[in-house]
């Protein structure tokens, strides 16, 4: 079952990347280093949570 979901920035907060990934292989949280275009910088991206 793939699951969508928005990736989060961990040092300004914007949510810059929309991503899916394998429920069943991932159960846990996904943390990326991605390019941040508010940042301009690589930053640790972390799988946005739902509330």
């Amino acid at each position: 079952m793939r699951v969508t979901f928005l990736m989060k920035c961990s040092e300004c907060g914007e949510e810059n990347y929309l991503t899916e990934k394998e429920k069943k292989n991932t159960p846990d949280r996904l943390e990326l280093k991605k390019y941040c275009p508010k940042c301009r910088k690589m930053t640790i991206h972390k799988e946005k949570t739902k509330k």
